[in-house]
C-alpha cells in the first residue's frame, strides 16, 4: 500500500492579489531579493531592518528566520533571541489596516504582538513594531501634495480605504521611527493609483516609495517595482535619470514578462528588483530572466555611452553598436507623435457612411467610418499622401516569442486617423511606403523597438533605435542581418525574443 503524504503550503504563497497594483511577494522571491544582501548581515545583533511597505509580512517574517539562525551562537536562548530581533531589529510600515493584521498575524504568528501566542513577549502594546496609522490625503487643485492621488477619486469618506500610504505622506520620514538609522529598506511597494484620467488612467506611485527610503540613508536599500521606468514617461523621467545616473546600483534582476516573477499576472514592460548600496561606486551586475532560465550576469554601466535609456538585454548590446557604428538617421523621423491628426481614441463625431460632408476615410478603434476635414485638427498635409498607419499599443502580453509591434497598414489618399494609431510617413509614392510597411514586418526591425520598449505603447521614441534605410528597394531580416554583420549566435537571441510576421501589404 503506498504510503500519503501530506503537503503543507506557506500560507503566503497562496494569497491572491490584492490587484495588479498592490501585489503579495511570494516567499520564493523574497528569498531571491534577501540573497543579495552581504551574509555577515544575518549574524549581526545591530543590524536593523524595515518593510515600509508591509503587506503579508513575507518580508520581515524571512528575515527573522534568516537571523534567528545566525544569531544563535551570540544568543543561545530561543525565547532571548527571538524578543531581542522582535523588538530591536525588524520594523515595518503596513499599507492599509488589512495588510497591517495579515503582516502581524504573519510575523508574530498571533493577531497582536502582545497576544498569548506571539512569537514575542517582550511587546507591551498591540501592534509591535509593524505601524499602521489611517491617513487623509492632502488635497492641493485636485490632487494631493504627497502622492499625486486624484482628490476626485479618492477623497471618498471614511467608509472607503484612503490609500494614503503612511512612509509618502510625510515630509520627514525619519519621525515615524524617532530617527533610527536602518542597514536595509526592502520591500514591495503598491505600483500605481488612479488619477482620475480616461479609461482607467492611472499614475506610478512606487518610485515615491525609493525616493523616500533613500532620505532614510540606509546601507542597503532593495525593491521589487515595475520595469516601467527604464523609459521614463508619466512622471518618471527624473525618477529614470536618477537611478540610471546613480552608481550606488549594484544589481538589477530585470523579468520581462512578468509571469516569471508573478504567476498569473501581466504587469506591461516587466517586473524588476535592485540593490543599491550606499558604499558601491561603479557599475551595476545587470541578470536577464526569462522562463526558467537565468541568463549571463553582466557587470556594466546602467546608460551605455551616449544612450539615455536603459538597454535590459545583455546580449543586444553588441547588436545595438553594430547598427549605431553605420550613423544612419533614425527611423524615429519617420513617425508621428501621439494623436497625429488630433482626434482622441473615443473621438466619435463621424459618420458610418460617407457623404458629401464626412468624406475622409477614418481608421479607429471598432468599426471605421468617415470624418468632416473640419473636425481633424493638424497635419492635414498627411491627409492626401500615402503613408502607414500602426496601432501605438503592442499586441498581446509580453511572453516571448513577441510580435512587439501590430501589422501596418499602407494607406493612400483621403485617409486619416484617430489616437489608436501612429503615422509613419508620408512617402512619395505606394512602392516605397509598401516597402517601409515590409521592413516594419521585420525581425530585426521589430528587435530595434524592443530595445527601447518598457510599456505596452509604442510611441515615437520607442523606434529611436531603428535605421532607416534605402526605401526604393525591399529589406528582409536576411538582408538586413548581413549589412550589419548580425551572427548567427545574435541571429538565435533576436529569434527567441521575436515572432515572425506575415506583411500583407505585399
Amino acid at each position: 500500500m503506498l504510503q500519503q503524504t501530506s503537503y503543507n503550503p506557506d500560507v503566503l504563497s497562496c494569497l491572491a492579489n490584492l490587484s495588479n497594483d498592490e501585489v503579495f511577494t511570494p516567499p520564493n522571491l523574497v528569498n531571491q531579493i534577501l540573497d543579495l544582501l552581504p551574509q555577515e548581515l544575518w549574524t549581526n545583533k545591530e543590524a536593523k531592518f524595515l518593510d515600509p511597505v508591509s503587506k503579508s509580512g513575507v518580508f520581515l517574517r524571512e528575515i527573522v528566520k534568516r537571523l534567528e539562525n545566525g544569531l544563535e551562537s551570540q544568543i543561545p536562548d530561543l525565547q532571548e533571541r527571538l524578543n531581542h530581533i522582535y523588538k530591536n531589529q525588524i520594523f515595518g510600515i503596513a499599507i492599509t489596516e488589512l495588510t497591517s493584521l495579515l503582516s502581524r498575524r504573519s510575523v508574530y504568528c498571533s493577531k497582536t504582538a502582545n497576544g498569548k501566542y506571539s512569537l514575542c513577549d517582550a511587546f507591551d502594546d498591540e501592534n509591535g513594531n509593524i505601524l499602521y496609522t489611517r491617513l487623509e490625503h492632502t488635497w492641493n487643485n485636485g490632487k494631493c501634495t504627497f502622492c499625486g492621488a486624484s482628490q476626485e477619486v479618492y477623497d471618498r469618506g471614511n467608509e472607503f480605504e484612503a490609500y494614503a500610504y503612511q512612509f509618502i505622506h510625510t515630509d520627514k520620514p525619519e519621525k515615524l521611527f524617532k530617527n533610527m538609522k536602518f542597514d536595509v529598506i526592502i520591500g514591495n511597494p503598491p505600483y500605481q493609483l488612479s488619477d482620475g484620467g480616461a479609461q482607467s488612467s492611472a499614475s506610478p506611485i512606487y518610485h515615491k516609495f525609493i525616493q523616500q527610503a533613500k532620505k532614510l540613508n540606509p546601507r542597503y536599500l532593495s525593491m521589487i517595482i515595475p520595469a516601467r521606468w527604464y523609459n521614463g514617461g508619466k512622471g518618471l523621467d527624473d525618477f529614470r535619470s536618477d537611478m540610471l545616473n546613480d552608481n550606488r546600483m549594484s544589481e538589477i534582476h530585470d523579468y520581462p514578462d512578468t509571469s516569471d516573477c508573478f504567476p498569473g499576472l501581466n504587469i506591461r514592460g516587466g517586473i524588476c528588483y535592485f540593490l543599491w548600496e550606499k558604499e558601491h561606486k561603479g557599475d551595476c551586475n545587470v541578470t536577464t530572466h526569462k522562463g526558467n532560465k537565468i541568463g549571463l550576469t553582466v557587470k556594466r554601466p546602467l546608460l551605455e555611452k551616449g544612450l539615455d535609456v536603459f538597454i535590459r538585454y545583455n546580449e543586444s548590446i553588441s547588436i545595438l553598436k553594430k547598427v549605431q557604428n553605420l550613423k544612419e538617421k533614425s527611423f524615429s523621423e519617420l513617425v508621428s507623435a501621439r494623436k497625429p491628426f488630433g482626434l482622441a481614441t473615443n473621438f466619435s463625431v463621424f459618420k458610418k457612411v460617407k457623404d458629401s460632408k464626412n468624406n475622409i476615410s477614418l481608421y479607429r478603434f471598432g468599426d471605421n467610418g468617415f470624418v468632416a476635414n473640419e473636425k481633424i485638427e493638424k497635419n492635414h498635409s498627411f491627409i492626401n499622401s500615402f503613408k502607414i498607419f500602426v496601432p501605438y499599443a503592442s499586441p498581446g502580453d509580453d511572453s516571448y516569442p513577441h510580435l512587439i509591434l501590430s501589422k501596418p497598414l499602407v494607406v493612400g489618399n483621403n485617409t486619416c486617423c484617430t489616437e489608436t494609431y501612429l503615422v509613419i510617413g508620408p512617402f512619395s509614392n505606394e512602392k516605397r511606403t509598401k516597402n517601409v510597411a515590409s521592413y516594419m514586418t521585420t525581425k530585426f526591425f521589430r528587435f530595434m523597438i524592443l530595445l527601447a520598449k518598457s510599456t505596452q505603447h509604442i510611441t515615437q521614441k520607442n523606434y529611436v533605435f531603428v535605421p532607416q534605410q534605402d526605401f526604393n528597394e525591399k529589406w528582409t531580416d536576411e538582408k538586413l542581418f548581413e549589412k550589419y554583420n548580425i551572427t548567427t549566435e545574435e541571429i538565435e537571441f533576436i529569434e527567441s525574443l521575436i515572432k515572425p510576421m506575415v506583411n500583407e501589404n505585399e
